[in-house]
């Protein structure tokens, strides 16, 4: 059956076909093709922007060339100019990671009426279609709705009545549904009617109309990871069977392309409905081309001069598995990956030919590239389009003010990250006080028995450096620089977002046993590579920052928990000397963590930890919990304060001593030698030149 213009125009509203510079509809009949003619067309990704706008670092107050949309821009217009065929597309995290994104969600919310500073971008640079990833479910369901102008059908959640600011192009989501209704909550697919120039085998330009099909996906974790805001509201499905319902539909109703854009990494192992990074196994549904996201990697390699080593992620993975991440082809499939943060632009340079009454991807004749600012040389930075900045002025500027707000309390310390992964505990110690003060005193001032009879259990907290190289080399927590007892500094309302990153995480509390403590740890450890103290060549201390935001560090009140990490063991047997009070820490101990509702409910995979043995569900995001505690600080009588030795000393682990053959390596920030020693870091002796990343290479000594 073929639409008229009335049904047409009924299924563009909804955003299940899309408007493009053709008035035909995508099953009208087209004008006949020469076998053979051919189509370059050029698929572009942005991906886990975070609302990182513009170039710009709001938890230190200071330019950050190496990210922002509106250096984006440029590349999407090179790109353009090189491509006059083409489609922009968005994977998903767009709304939240920056203060510039909860100021407007939670600090000011935004009113109905006005649009996302990071969607006005994104309307004036004028994307075809985007996707959905796990961090749009952070600030709830209510202001999901109002942002995306879009009813959920989802009872108790009211979008607010009126049009809404929104993107103005089609959002998809293929594997949500909401309960009640069991459809899905946003359009599961769109359909881009697109014109766009073609070669007839003679030689001869002609114009011929595509439909490109855009489907997106997002990770079953949500369910978890956002329970207070999901939990009896959506339905999230595996990312392969929503595959297989959607590309029929879309191949029926006249798609020529079909792009899945997946928030996730490429995980080959089995497949499961519930895996965290399906996009793999999107790869043999019947897709033309993937577009990944959420590792914040880079696939494939990048193809500028002095690109940066593939991830060790992507290294490890079988070669029987076809994935070729130099190329960007997965079973065949191209397949891109721009980072985060708009570092790069994912573009796929699709050659088609009509071949027996249908577009056929030419493999051998289609190119992946995962562009960065430095494409064009492998030095040269691209400039910021200065069009951006304009449009978020007003943003920016009340985001800077916000920032500078005072908490009412100063540190003689810097609170770093750069060294965590060598025993620095500068910029974590004190989260974790925060937790574990929270914890004991909810116990405490508890009046349900269970809770009462946990009184005498002891309470530790973990924390991880949620900043610390996985977003590159300025990507690390770094509060109060300078500030010594001598010269103490003032803390901001910006600083417990750079010590606590995720502000829609919530405080939870879980009662394990001892042998969960020691599986607990022996997961955080996996960060480690295998160190071989018989190689004469250098080695990587941390393969890999994709996961960093697993890299758990364990705190008792007075450093009274103790552990070692071997590093020469392989993964599951690295954790020795667990020890509480000065005591072997027994199978049997009870123990209460305070974590987050992330870890909980089983973020990160420790074993055993689900969910099951949560006992506290706060209503208080850490990062307030944070705030808060430092707020309590400032508040003591005779001015309180942040110290080194009360708050960022206290190194509860270490390495096992072992005399290495070679060197071994943390990538890091450049600059902070003195810093590290001033730690009281001693492992960490000589810092060496920079790697293509950026980061600079500190040398190891494991026998300190």
């Amino acid at each position: 059956m073929k639409m008229n213009k009335a049904m047409y125009a009924a299924l563009a509203a909804i955003g299940l076909v899309g408007c493009g510079s053709s008035s035909t509809t995508p099953e009208a009949a087209k004008p006949a093709i020469p076998e053979g003619t051919t189509v370059t067309l050029a698929l572009m990704e942005t991906t886990d922007l975070h609302t990182n706008v513009l170039s710009y670092n709001y938890y230190a107050l200071a330019e950050d060339t190496s990210l922002g949309l509106e250096r984006t821009s440029t590349l999407i217009q090179a790109a353009r100019a090189e491509n006059p065929n083409n489609v922009l597309l968005d994977d998903g995290d767009v709304i939240q990671g920056t203060l510039l994104a909860d100021l407007q969600a939670l600090t000011t919310p935004l009113p109905c009426a006005s649009t996302l500073a990071v969607h006005k971008a994104m309307n004036a640079l004028k994307y075809d279609g985007g996707g959905m990833g796990n961090h749009e479910f952070n600030y709830g369901l209510p202001f999901l709705s109002q942002i995306t102008n879009t009813d959920f059908a989802i009872p108790g959640v009211s979008k607010p009545a009126g049009k809404c600011g929104a993107p103005e192009f089609p959002l998809v989501l293929s594997n949500v549904t909401g309960v009640a209704s069991q459809k899905p909550i946003l359009p599961p697919y769109a359909l881009l009617a697109r014109d766009f120039a073609a070669v007839a085998p003679d030689g001869s330009k002609l114009n011929v109309k595509m439909n490109i099909g855009i489907m997106s996906f997002v990770p079953p974790q949500i369910l978890e990871w956002d329970q207070k805001n999901l939990a009896g509201k959506v339905a999230v499905g595996g990312v392969v069977e929503a595959a297989k319902q959607y590309v029929p539909e879309l191949r029926g109703k006249g798609a020529d392309v079909v792009v899945a854009l997946s928030h996730g990494g490429l995980d080959t192992s089995a497949y499961s409905p519930k895996m965290e990074n399906g996009s793999y196994h999107l790869s043999t549904t019947g897709i033309d081309a993937l577009m990944i996201g959420h590792s914040h990697l880079i696939f494939p390699k990048g193809k500028e001069t002095g690109a940066a080593a593939l991830d060790a992620s992507f290294a490890a993975i079988p070669a029987s598995a076809k994935v070729d991440a130099v190329n960007g082809f997965v079973n065949g499939v191209p397949t891109v990956m721009a980072q985060s943060w708009g570092r790069r632009l994912g573009i796929i340079k699709l050659t088609l030919a009509y071949t027996a009454g249908k577009w056929v991807v030419q493999p051998a004749k289609t190119t992946v590239e995962s562009r960065g600012f430095k494409y064009t040389d492998g030095s040269t930075l691209v400039k910021a389009d200065p069009a951006i900045a304009t449009l978020v002025a007003s943003e920016h500027a009340a985001t800077i003010a916000y920032a500078k707000q005072p908490l009412g309390v100063s540190t003689d310390f810097e609170m770093s990250a750069y060294f965590a992964l060598a025993g620095d505990v500068s910029a974590i110690q004190l989260v974790n006080q925060a937790q574990l003060d929270y914890v004991k005193k909810f116990i405490a001032s508890s009046t349900d028995a269970t809770l009462a009879s946990y009184k005498n259990i002891p309470v530790i907290s973990c924390s991880a450096p949620f900043k610390a190289g996985r977003n590159g080399p300025t990507d690390f927590t770094d509060v109060a620089p300078g500030a010594s007892a001598a010269a103490p500094v003032g803390l901001q309302v910006r600083n417990p977002g750079d010590l606590y990153l995720y502000g829609n995480n919530n405080l939870q509390a879980v009662k394990i046993k001892g042998v969960d403590l020691k599986a607990w740890l022996e997961t955080a450890a996996k960060q480690f590579g295998q160190i071989d103290p018989a190689k004469t060549t250098e080695q990587d201390l941390v393969p890999s920052y994709g996961t960093i935001y697993n890299y758990d560090v364990f705190y008792a009140e007075n450093n009274a928990l103790t552990y070692q990490i071997d590093v020469t063991k392989p993964v599951g047997s690295r954790i020795v000397n667990l020890s509480y009070l000065g005591k072997p820490v027994a199978d049997a101990d009870d123990f209460i963590v305070a974590t987050n509702d992330y870890r909980a409910g089983g973020g990160g995979a420790v074993p055993g930890i689900d969910g099951s043995k949560t006992i506290i569900k706060s209503p208080d995001a850490n990062q307030t919990v944070v705030s808060n505690y430092l707020t309590a600080l400032g508040a003591k009588a005779g001015g309180g304060k942040v110290t080194l030795a009360g708050n960022g000393s206290a190194q509860s682990w270490s390495f096992v001593k072992t005399t290495t053959a070679g060197p071994v390596i943390l990538r890091s920030q450049p600059g902070h030698l003195a810093l590290a020693k001033s730690s009281g870091i001693k492992a960490i002796t000589a810092e060496g030149g920079l790697d293509a990343s950026g980061f600079a290479k500190y040398t190891v000594d494991l026998s300190k």
